[in-house]
């Protein structure tokens, strides 16, 4: 208890620092262009946790980007069309999403499985072609001039108007910090100790009397709902979404963020392996031809010698070994 009370602590002391040094990025990088990566890292890490949150369920979902785009185009259209508040539809675009996730998810996760996987996939391909038939939602033209966030006046401090990148990158932060919030009090309850049961053996998780569809059912619709967020604030921040931006190719590479940092590191590894993914092309210059396959050789490269992603590099006892048989050899050989 006292092992697992420190290893919380650390935890949570990491979570602090890396938002202290988030926080001030914005003192020593004022690029609009490289602000824009870290908000881009930021989202992704984010959507790649829910991909994981379902995968303890042993849900693997193909159609993250769609409930991604069911909470951008909701609130576009709230605010476009409605007039609303960009702070009253957010909150509203996440109940939209829960409520098309909750649609979806009743007759989904009765099914197991390489079927879940299908009729997911099916969900995210079909997403783009429907929204794109739409008249109404732009069609394949999308929504453009969407407004940017109401702004914020704070008393005794300057006005928050969301006019350049930095405002942006703060607010990205702070959702993401909060997103993080919502799945460790998951994680940390009952919920959490249930997905994790169902995750190892559903068998065995009903035998000991947890309603696997309910705990199920919970995780999908907290992923979908954080999605649905995070799609809200993506709309707001370029101001124009289109369908393509939402197709099953996005979810695919959310996929592999958080198996490239590593699928047991929940809240770490997603953020891991999408730094890697969003700025070593980005430092390497690699055209997006040739980012396809630096993805691809880094997946290759996983699946053969880090199964359990990056992450797991701590823990592989295999590989330290090498190294300290080559730091021996070079010891001996001066």
């Amino acid at each position: 208890m006292f092992t697992k009370s420190i290893r919380n602590n650390k935890k949570i002391a990491g979570f602090i620092l890396l938002l202290v040094i988030l926080a001030i990025i914005p003192i020593f990088i004022q690029s609009p262009y490289y602000l824009h990566l870290f908000i881009t890292w930021i989202l992704n890490s984010v959507l790649a946790m829910t991909f994981l949150v379902m995968l303890k369920t042993g849900l693997i979902s193909m159609a993250i980007a769609a409930f991604y785009g069911i909470g951008a185009y909701s609130s576009a259209m709230l605010v476009t069309k409605l007039g609303w508040s960009f702070w009253v539809s957010m909150p509203a675009s996440i109940v939209i999403t829960i409520i098309f996730a909750l649609i979806f998810a009743l007759p989904l996760i009765k099914n197991t499985g390489f079927t879940f996987v299908i009729l997911t996939t099916v969900i995210g391909m079909v997403f783009g072609v429907a929204v794109g038939n739409i008249e109404a939602l732009g069609a394949y033209n999308g929504i453009s001039n969407i407004p940017p966030p109401n702004p914020i006046s704070i008393p005794f401090l300057p006005t928050i108007a969301f006019e350049t990148k930095i405002d942006f990158f703060y607010l990205a932060l702070l959702l993401a910090a909060l997103c993080v919030i919502v799945l460790k009090a998951f994680y940390s309850a009952w919920t959490g100790r249930a997905w994790t049961a169902i995750g190892l053996n559903q068998r065995l998780a009903e035998s000991l009397g947890i309603n696997v569809f309910r705990y199920k059912l919970i995780g999908f619709l907290v992923a979908s709902g954080i999605a649905g967020l995070l799609g809200a604030f993506y709309a707001h921040y370029q101001t124009f979404i289109q369908p393509e931006t939402f197709n099953i190719f996005s979810t695919i590479y959310l996929q592999i963020y958080a198996i490239l940092g590593g699928v047991g590191y929940a809240i770490a590894g997603p953020v891991f392996g999408t730094l890697i993914m969003t700025f070593v092309p980005e430092f390497l210059r690699v055209t997006r031809e040739l980012g396809t396959i630096f993805v691809g050789v880094i997946v290759i490269l996983l699946i053969l010698f880090l199964p359990r992603g990056l992450l797991s590099l701590s823990e592989n006892t295999t590989i330290i070994g090498w190294f300290n048989k080559i730091r021996g050899k070079s010891v001996d050989t001066a």
